[in-house]
């Protein structure tokens, strides 16, 4: 009888042992999940908040012009369309292969190395802002080859002319903030983003109504406020001891690293641009539809409704694409592709949620805009379009924060070309010019394009080796590296 117990136990304790294993495996992975949700909720909190502050002070300067009548109205809002147009977005751009540099040199403890990918970039961007700003202090003559409104014209020009010297305050403060989102010190940039947003709405009212500027306090109450920024950014890098590690001081090695710092930064620019110039495009046709003003002014509005919700996707995008670029530079790649799997399950999350609200507000958000019943009725039927085309664009959003943590920027931008230039325009222009769709046709055309964005972005991700990217994130550093101890 001893026997047969003591054969029952040795049967039963492998089994036991391989129970407790896989009890303690789910644990794990469960656990695993849970700190990396906390991880990127903690990176992405702040960075939403540092991107919808940024995102309005335009907005800030906008509605103070708005009360000075509809003309400097009309050439604040076509000076703001210019500039993201034909400045910011490609800035924007070119600073985001900081986020492949620093992101994944910040994971292989090459510390130092941010501070010289950081010098790289802001060498190459001032510079590139020269040309840039030159075609600002040109805008009313270039708005008016391409026929628009002479008044309007010289109103934007103006206004242009006046923030002309925000441009390379921007460049600074783009460079920074990608500096200290990739090492993960996003809080203090919170704190600066939101004086200078406190600081932007006092300095508006006195240069706007106070100082009898009009529109041109607005524009330089941009240029103020960007500068503040960036100055904050610098003394904050230079002297806070979180930063000690990653800025050590000027160096002549940032020269040689404005090369590599191209090649990404300028696919990184077309990936950018590409995309933000189409939606600017939808405006330009919306007032060649019948009835152009109700158009132009809903489209208008939804587009500003889908900026605004659209900065919470946006900083689940930076902060994957933090997770992404520093777990692969740490040769872990396999957390990698959990910050991947998390990111995008947290984005349609908010999508769904998002899309729900919109759908349960579509008759009362028009009122936030306008007392015209018709644009408000025309608002909430477009909400209805919003609500689809925001939880799409969450989920490329999230997979483009995943190609600039890999350095698949030459990848996204031939992405983005086809999507948009192939497929979504296009669409736009059959649906709202040849089966007379108007608006509804225009933005149907986009969530085209979003959707072959996602979804090619979304097969480019699955069929990726992590492990190979983690090879790669290796090699890029250590060639990075070796090539600015050569030098030294």
């Amino acid at each position: 009888m001893e026997n047969i117990e003591e054969q029952r136990a040795c049967l039963e304790s492998p089994l036991l042992a391989q129970d407790n294993a896989l009890e303690v495996r789910k644990g794990s992975v469960k656990d695993e999940i849970l700190a990396e949700v906390k991880k990127q909720l903690l990176l992405a909190g702040p960075l939403v908040s540092v991107n919808f502050l940024v995102f309005a002070l335009q907005v800030i300067s906008v509605m103070f012009v708005g009360h000075l009548g509809n003309l400097p109205l009309a050439g604040a809002s076509m000076a703001t369309s210019f500039a993201s147009v034909t400045g910011f977005s490609l800035l924007r751009g070119m600073a985001s292969a900081l986020d492949t540099f620093c992101g994944q040199s910040y994971g292989a403890k090459q510390y130092h190395m941010l501070g010289i990918h950081l010098q790289s970039a802001l060498i190459v961007m001032l510079l590139v802002s020269i040309p840039l700003a030159f075609i600002w202090a040109n805008a009313g003559d270039i708005l008016l080859f391409f026929k628009q409104d002479p008044e309007i014209s010289a109103e934007a020009g103006q206004y242009a002319y006046f923030m002309l010297p925000s441009i390379f305050g921007f460049a600074i403060q783009e460079c920074h903030i990608r500096f200290l989102q990739t090492q993960n010190n996003v809080v203090p940039m919170m704190v600066m983003s939101g004086f200078t947003t406190l600081f932007h709405i006092v300095t508006c009212w006195i240069l706007v109504f106070k100082s009898g500027l009009g529109n041109k306090g607005a524009a330089l109450a941009n240029t103020f406020s960007y500068w503040i920024n960036a100055l904050l950014l610098i003394i904050y890098v230079r002297l806070s001891p979180s930063c000690k590690m990653t800025w050590t001081g000027y160096s002549k090695e940032a020269f040689h690293g404005i090369a590599k710092f191209l090649r990404l930064a300028i696919p990184s620019a077309i990936m950018l641009s590409l995309e933000v110039w189409s939606f600017e495009m939808m405006v330009l046709l919306s007032g060649l539809l019948p009835n152009p003003k109700l158009e132009t002014s809903v489209l208008a509005i939804s587009l500003n409704t889908c900026s605004t919700i659209y900065m919470i996707p946006l900083g689940l995008s930076a902060a994957v694409s933090t997770r992404a670029s520093n777990e692969l530079g740490a040769g872990r790649p396999q957390a990698a592709s959990l910050a991947v799997c998390v990111a995008v399950a947290m984005v349609a999350t908010e999508g769904i949620l998002a899309g729900i609200v919109f759908i349960l507000g579509h008759k009362v958000w028009g009122y936030f805009y306008s007392k015209d019943k018709q644009v408000v009725k025309y608002v909430g039927e477009m909400l209805l379009l919003i609500a689809t085309s925001h939880f799409v664009d969450g989920i490329q959003s999230v997979l483009t924060g995943v190609a600039r943590g890999c350095g698949w920027q030459r990848i996204g931008a031939l992405i983005n070309l086809g999507a948009y230039y192939l497929m979504g325009i296009p669409s736009s222009i059959i649906l709202a010019f040849v089966y007379h769709i108007g608006g509804k046709g225009l933005w149907t055309g986009i969530i085209v394009a979003l959707f072959v964005q996602a979804s090619s972005l979304a097969i480019v991700t699955l069929n990726t080796n992590w492990e190979q990217e983690a090879k790669k994130a290796t090699d890029r550093v250590c060639s990075t590296t070796n090539s600015t101890d050569a030098l030294s």
